[in-house]
Order: C-alpha cells, then sequence, then structure tokens
C-alpha cells in the first residue's frame, strides 16, 4: 500500500481552500457592485425632479398639493409628497401600536409560559403567516375588514357619513398591516428571549422572584434590544407594503382627519401611477424621487437596527 505524498495532498487542499475562498470573494464583490449600481440607478432617476424639472426639495417633502398636469395657467404642476409620507407614517405607526403588545406577549408566552405547545402549535401558526401572499391579506382584509368598518361608519357620531361609508380607511389599513407585521416581531422577539443564558433566569429565581416578576423585571429588559430590532424590522415592512395596502386604504389623496377616513401611502401612489407615467415626464421622476425616498427611510431603518446591537442588553 502506497503512502500519499503529503505535499501532493498539502497542494490539493490549498486549491480547493483558494477556490472556496475566490468563490466567496466574487459573489461578495458581485452582492456589493449590485447593490451600489441599484441605489446609484434609483437616486439618479429620483434626483432629476430636482436637477433636471427644478422642483424644489422643500416644496416637494413638505407640500401636500400633488398635481403633476396641472396647468400652467392654474400656478403649474405640484409634486408635494406630504401626503403621502404622512399616510405611510400614519398606517405604519398604527399597525405598530396594534401588533406589538400582541406579538411580544405572544413571544413571552412560547418562550416562558408554555414552550411546548408554542413550540408545536404556535410556531408553526406563525410560519403560515410569514408565507401568506400580500394579496391575500389585502383581500381578506377587501372582503372581511372593509364591510364591517362600513357598517361601523354608520354608527360613529363624528363621522362625515357622505364620504366614509366604503369602510376603505386608514383603519382598515392600520389592521391589515398589522396583521402582516405580527410575525415578524413576534419570531424575533421570541428568538431573542430564547438567546439568552439561562443564568439569568436561575439567578433571578434563586433570589425569590417569580415567574412574573422573573419575566418583566430580568428577561424582557435584557431581550429589550432584541426586541426592539424585532419592532423596527416590522415598521421596515409596513413602510415598504404596497399591494395590500393599496387595496384597503382607499387611495385618496388627501390628508385624513379621522381615522375612519382614506388615506394614501408612498408605496401605493407609486404602484397605481408608475405604470401611467409617461417615462421622462414630472410625474414619473416624481414618482422615482419617492422610490429614493423609500431607499433612504429603509437605509435609516438599517442603521437604527444596528444602533439597537450594538447597545447590547439593557440588564445591568
Amino acid at each position: 500500500m502506497s503512502i500519499p505524498d503529503k505535499t501532493k495532498v498539502t497542494s490539493h487542499y490549498i486549491r480547493k481552500e483558494l477556490l472556496g475562498k475566490s468563490t466567496v470573494t466574487l459573489f461578495g464583490v458581485f452582492l456589493i457592485i449590485l447593490t451600489m449600481s441599484l441605489v446609484f440607478f434609483i437616486a439618479s432617476q429620483g434626483l432629476t425632479t430636482f436637477i433636471k424639472d427644478k422642483q424644489s426639495p422643500f416644496q416637494f417633502l413638505f407640500s401636500g398639493k400633488w398635481d403633476p398636469e396641472r396647468d400652467i395657467s392654474k400656478g403649474g404642476p405640484a409634486v408635494g409628497a406630504l401626503v403621502f409620507i404622512f399616510g405611510s407614517i400614519s398606517i405604519s405607526t398604527l399597525a405598530l401600536l396594534i401588533s406589538t403588545p400582541f406579538s411580544v406577549a405572544v413571544s413571552i408566552f412560547m418562550s416562558e409560559i408554555s414552550p411546548k405547545f408554542g413550540k408545536k402549535l404556535l410556531q408553526p401558526v406563525i410560519e403560515i403567516f410569514v408565507g401568506i401572499p400580500s394579496v391575500v391579506y389585502g383581500w381578506v382584509g377587501l372582503t372581511v375588514l372593509v364591510p364591517l368598518i362600513s357598517k361601523l361608519t354608520l354608527i360613529v357620531p363624528f363621522i362625515d357619513k357622505e364620504s366614509n361609508t366604503t369602510g376603505k380607511s386608514l383603519l382598515t389599513g392600520g389592521l391589515v398591516l398589522s396583521i402582516m407585521i405580527f410575525p415578524t416581531i413576534a419570531s424575533v422577539s421570541f428568538d431573542a428571549l430564547k438567546a439568552l443564558p439561562k443564568d439569568f433566569k436561575e439567578a433571578s429565581y434563586a433570589l425569590g422572584a417569580t415567574r412574573w416578576q422573573t419575566i418583566k423585571k430580568v428577561l424582557v429588559p435584557a431581550a429589550l434590544p432584541g426586541m426592539l430590532t424585532g419592532v423596527v424590522l416590522g415598521l421596515a415592512r409596513a413602510f415598504g407594503e404596497a399591494l395590500a395596502v393599496q387595496m384597503v386604504i382607499g387611495n385618496n389623496i388627501l390628508f385624513p382627519k379621522s381615522l375612519f377616513d382614506r388615506a394614501n401611502t408612498m408605496t401605493s401612489v407609486i404602484t397605481m401611477e408608475m405604470g401611467n407615467a409617461v417615462k421622462g415626464s414630472l410625474e414619473s421622476n416624481a414618482l422615482w424621487s419617492l422610490a429614493f425616498l423609500l431607499l433612504l427611510i429603509s437605509f435609516l431603518f438599517i442603521v437604527i437596527i444596528h444602533k439597537i446591537g450594538a447597545k447590547g442588553s439593557f440588564v445591568k
């Protein structure tokens, strides 16, 4: 039996190591180039509104008048995006306020109250929620929530009955979005709780704390950075959602005066008008500017997530 040459074996493994390293590096560089190219393309298109069309960035961000095809005799085109920005912030905040308490409660239940039941039933259910397409959420909201909200507007005294009878409203969109971001917040919060060292819990019990005192004063504060990361990810999902929101929010280019008023968001107006906008026109460029603004907001969320993760545990 011949003994393999150590030099050949070492050379073989070195070649495989270099091949693997080169392949991974190539894909990494390709991803960086692709990301930078995408950012550059969206930025170049989005800034055309201000460079080529000479629109004011201040008016774009803080004006609520959107009429890109308005005649010169009536004041000229207007591309104020504040109404869409306000709509996106309002509906995302509403969805976050509704979804976060339920998501955190479910994550605590799965990790600390009934781990076996949570692992066998709740966790698969949450995974099913993640896999449901956006259009299904929108369709359910359109067929179930919209008629319910429509009936509710008839009995609420301060609602304008003439303009709020369709059921499509800020509230409907917020409810649909809250269901959509629920699995994101719940899953990340659950992972944050499960990642905590067992010493935290054992030390708390050893000091005489009850289970609820341990959860409230030890586990939740320790997992708070991870939970906040889940909340920010849910907020990013809510900001970027288009189809489901578009189906139930009413798509009205006016500031909503109440939760029962119709509204509009940045993603909704992009999906509705981009197909009909003439390439190179002010309307098309303004929609690209909205897309660039969404990209900047996404970057902001990423920075916030990194800042939260860098702080580590809140337990002292």
